[in-house]
């Protein structure tokens, strides 16, 4: 028989190992180097230490501006002042001389409330498998952490860019306060980087006039769908150009061209959001007075506690949201079918 097929010999209720010498000790022929091969194999695999998370993206920090603090509230309420003058300021307030009244200005005061919820999700380690990620050096109690932060900041995202339609909220592409209208002369695969430049500049003009040209009114962000925005970012302006459309575009906008600094990014939110599943321009201004979404209690570790029955720790976390809070709806345009 050949003895790589020998599994060993019984006497008196031991076994002996093949390629065992008397008194144990191992010899160095085929046989004992045969029956470490278990051993060797497992001892030889290279471990991968990196835990590879799912692939997703938020956004959301960059194109709103995040208020913290406030506690558990159900409502945000902000205050707004409108002027009015007895017969305008024009020429209402010209004085004569036996002129014997003065025109009188008044204040209306408004608040609006917007609606804030509760944000509240538990994370389960069961008492064997942490004991097990335990021995492999792994903490099974972070990767869980990084699983609830990963779903806060995906439900963040929602609720700045679309809301949340069971709630009744809504966000950045979306809202029903704010105005929609069309580019015209098509979508901008098709159109040259002046007619790009004439599509942003009309934008940015047409939302500052229905601010009546307040200087910090003037739009300072722009979002466009991917597709759009990486045509504009790689499509250089000429044959022999190394210059960009979307450079063409930054130097010469008319925010740049008045001092202020506009930001132009992708939002995969912007995508199919306009009128028939046109894809969307949104063009805001991007500022605290303006528009903004709170944390009124930033996700945090409620409460965590031994479940015997379920034989496991339960931790469940929790944090108290605002939906968006557009205060200036005019500071904020929609512009469909680029």
């Amino acid at each position: 028989m050949n003895k790589y097929q020998n599994v060993g010999t019984y006497d008196a209720g031991i076994i002996t190992a093949p390629g065992t010498a008397p008194g144990g000790a191992m010899t160095m022929d085929a046989a004992g180097i045969a029956s470490g091969q278990a051993f060797l194999v497992s001892e030889l695999e290279k471990r991968d230490t990196l835990i590879r998370k799912p692939l997703t993206s938020v956004t959301y920090p960059r194109d709103i501006v995040v208020r913290s603090g406030g506690g558990w509230v159900d409502y945000v309420s902000a205050h707004s002042v409108g002027y009015g003058i007895t017969g305008g300021s024009g020429s209402g307030v010209i004085q004569a001389g036996g002129a014997n009244g003065l025109p009188i200005v008044q204040a209306n005061m408004e608040k609006g409330l917007y609606k804030a919820h509760a944000f509240a999700a538990a994370l389960r380690v069961m008492w064997v498998d942490m004991q097990k990620a335990n021995f492999a050096g792994r903490s099974l109690d972070q990767m869980l952490q990084d699983g609830m932060r990963l779903a806060y900041d995906k439900h963040m995202d929602q609720n700045v860019y679309t809301g949340i339609p069971e709630y009744g909220s809504w966000g950045l592409v979306n809202h029903p306060d704010v105005t929609e209208t069309a580019v015209t002369g098509g979508a901008w695969s098709g159109k040259s980087k002046e007619k790009i430049l004439a599509d942003v500049n009309n934008a940015v003009t047409t939302v500052w006039e229905a601010a009546e040209y307040d200087e910090d009114a003037m739009p300072n962000h722009i979002l466009l769908p991917y597709a759009q925005y990486t045509y504009i970012l790689h499509t250089p302006v000429t044959e022999l150009a190394t210059e960009t459309i979307l450079d063409y575009v930054m130097k010469n906008n008319v925010a740049a061209k008045n001092g202020k600094s506009l930001y132009i990014g992708a939002a995969r939110w912007c995508k199919g959001a306009g009128t028939d599943g046109l894809d969307r321009m949104v063009v805001y201004v991007n500022h605290e007075r303006f528009l903004q979404v709170e944390e009124l209690v930033p996700l945090t570790r409620a409460m965590s506690q031994p479940n015997a029955a379920d034989f496991c720790y339960d931790t469940a976390y929790a944090a108290n949201l605002s939906e968006v809070e557009l205060f200036y709806p005019q500071t904020m345009m929609y512009f469909d079918g680029i």
